[in-house]
């Protein structure tokens, strides 16, 4: 008699299952059927060394009770296989009701060839001098051919549905299916080889290292659940359609009663009280979600606010050795989580929020509400849409004639972003400008949109209708990226474009975050022979001094300082002033905005040198742009 693999088998399963059970869980769908596929492995592996004995023993023992624990083993492995089907439908089946549907006919056939099962007859074979026991018949060969089914079925929903499923849980589960089916093979061949149990506590094996490990989804630091973790339990959520609420600390702030005399020891002493305190909190799942961020997710709003009272009166106090370590976090507070469209949106929400939001800053609590919700699915859906302009190059420049007053004749153009939708629709720039700056995807939209200028120029020579160079636009992000200026300088040696023919306009808060970079990189252009705008006068924090700090050669009055020196009096005197002191420092003036003859004709006579509008043309396509010159061209010959 040979019973050392289910013996190896159920010691190798029994461990995991200890550790299971005293490990730190999440009560996952997932983790639940895998915790039932291991108990009932178990016991499958129990009764195949149970029907191994009574074989072994079937002289001495009734003849029926040896037959129903063959037969009762052979059930449990089908047992097994329905389980894996379970674990392998809990990832695909998102609606419960497809899911349970699954199974429930999957449990029919189960039961269909488990009464075939009991009902036909078997056969048992023992050999006392090769030591062999196995069984046969027609029932064995209906236990093959259900479990041989239900290896094909989880192999074919593994491959599939491989969209829905995650690429590591699919290959260990077919890792899994593999061993099993190549145990059963050998088996069926060679009866005395009894494998299949063993074969089947590997796999389970397999899937606790590489999937179901309740240690993966813990902080090593704190013991909270991690990001990855607060991803399964929103995706479960998400699939049960549950409403919850969710209370975020951000922990940025902390500070010592006596920094003096406060040691590392005592700082991490009270982290962990903290934590403590957090998980001892009635109701709460807690998640370490980043370095500064814990996430505490509940039932209710109820729980959530009662809580939430608790927690912060309790941070009013210290923490640690003499309560000496202080944190001071700031809050934030989704009530519903029905608010949003999918609560897998909740890191974006959060994102979004602390991004976005100043009166986080201000008051250090802030109730997330469905205006804020709102917002941040508009920003998302205007990522997208950035994103596929990028991609499917739905970008293109526009370009808007600048007059000389002194030349009397068209001599620049500012070139200006347009991008289309999915319906071919151009987004306004104010609609996604700032969303690219936010996310970080301007530095490729303004290297594309200058690269686009370049092949430009190249390819229409402006210069010969009189153009003398082009000003493109920067925003703050490109100005504050080390490598700005060699980047664009490239670009230019690529198209071969002559750095005088293009000016680039910044605005005030283009070097407010990272002044020495933009600097730097200014300095490096114009080295190269690049000009500078300081673009947007008038608006935000314009004043003089900026001006006489920044290596620019022309300020662009914004078209609400234009429009104002017509509309209110005071206003007229501050431009005035402005457009002295800035001729008196020997830069020139772009006025934007000019709409009509009136307007033009008051600015030129204040000495304006650029105008700027729709009087002369709104932004215009390459082509149309191209068209415009020769026309004023000929016109002039004319």
């Amino acid at each position: 008699m040979n019973i050392y693999a289910q013996c190896c088998g159920i010691a190798l399963l029994l461990v995991l299952g200890w550790f299971y059970i005293h490990q730190k869980r999440l009560h996952l769908n997932t983790g639940k059927a895998f915790f039932l596929t291991l108990i009932v492995a178990i016991g499958s592996l129990i009764l195949d060394a149970l029907s191994v004995i009574m074989i072994w023993n079937k002289d001495t023992l009734p003849y029926i009770c040896v037959v129903f624990s063959c037969k009762t083993y052979l059930s449990s492995l089908l047992a097994v296989l329905l389980c894996t089907v379970c674990y392998i439908c809990t990832d695909i089946y998102s609606k419960r009701i497809l899911y349970y549907k699954m199974i429930n006919w999957n449990v029919i056939l189960s039961l269909a060839a488990i009464i075939l099962i009991y009902v036909l007859p078997i056969h048992v074979h023992s050999d006392p001098v090769n030591r062999e026991v196995y069984t046969y018949g027609p029932s064995v060969m209906v236990a093959y051919v259900a479990a041989l089914f239900f290896l094909i079925l989880n192999l074919v929903l593994l491959v599939r549905k491989k969209a829905v499923i995650r690429a590591s849980r699919r290959k260990a589960m077919l890792f899994w299916m593999v061993i099993w089916l190549g145990a059963a093979l050998i088996q069926f061949f060679n009866n005395e080889v009894l494998i299949v149990g063993f074969a089947s506590s590997i796999g389970i094996m397999v899937l606790y290292i590489k999937l179901e490990n309740p240690e993966v989804l813990l902080d090593r630091q704190t013991g909270l659940f991690n990001q990855m973790a607060l991803t399964r339990y929103m995706r479960q959520l998400s699939y049960r359609s549950r409403h919850f609420s969710l209370v975020l600390l951000v922990l940025e702030h902390s500070f010592y009663k006596n920094v003096s005399k406060e040691s590392k020891e005592s700082e991490t002493a009270a982290e962990m009280e903290m934590i403590d305190y957090i998980i001892s909190t009635a109701g709460t799942r807690a998640f370490k979600t980043a370095g500064d961020e814990i996430m505490l997710v509940y039932d209710s709003s109820e729980a959530a606010e009662d809580n939430m009272r608790k927690l912060r009166k309790r941070f009013e106090r210290g923490w640690g050795k003499e309560e000496a370590v202080f944190h001071r976090p700031y809050w934030i507070y989704l009530s519903d989580s029905t608010m949003m469209r999918d609560v897998k949106d909740v890191p974006h929400l959060i994102k979004h929020v602390r991004q976005n939001s100043k009166e986080l800053l201000e008051n250090g609590f802030l109730q997330i509400d469905e205006a804020l919700v709102w917002e941040m699915y508009e920003t998302r859906e205007m990522e997208n849409v950035i994103f596929n302009a990028i991609e499917r190059n739905w970008i293109t420049v526009y370009y808007q004639p600048i007059y000389s007053t002194k030349e009397d004749r068209f001599v620049s153009a500012e070139a200006l972003v347009r991008i289309t939708d999915e319906d071919g629709r151009v987004v306004p720039p104010y609609d996604f400008v700032w969303v690219a700056e936010k996310n970080g995807m301007m530095l490729r939209l303004g290297e594309i949109i200058f690269e686009k200028v370049c092949r430009f120029i190249r390819d229409y020579n402006p210069e010969q209708y009189g153009i003398k160079y082009i000003e493109v636009n920067l925003s703050a992000i490109q100005c504050a990226y080390e490598r700005f200026a060699d980047n664009y300088i490239a670009i230019m040696e690529k198209y071969g474009v002559r750095p005088d023919f293009i000016n680039l306009e910044i605005t005030e808060t283009a070097t407010m975050g990272a002044k020495q970079i933009a600097l730097a990189n200014m300095r490096k252009l114009i080295d190269y022979g690049v000009s500078f705008s300081l673009d947007d006068f008038g608006t935000g924090q314009s004043n003089l001094n900026y001006i006489v700090d920044m290596p620019v050669k022309i300020v662009k009055f914004d078209r609400t300082m234009t429009n104002s020196y017509f509309e209110n009096g005071k206003a007229k005197y501050v431009m005035d002033a402005a457009m002295h002191m800035i001729h008196g420092m020997k830069l020139e003036i772009v006025s934007e905005g000019i709409e009509t003859k009136e307007q033009y004709e008051t600015m030129r006579s204040l000495g304006i040198s650029y105008i700027q509008g729709y009087y002369f043309s709104k932004p215009i396509s390459q082509k149309a742009f191209v068209e415009f010159l020769i026309a004023k061209k000929e016109g002039k010959r004319g």
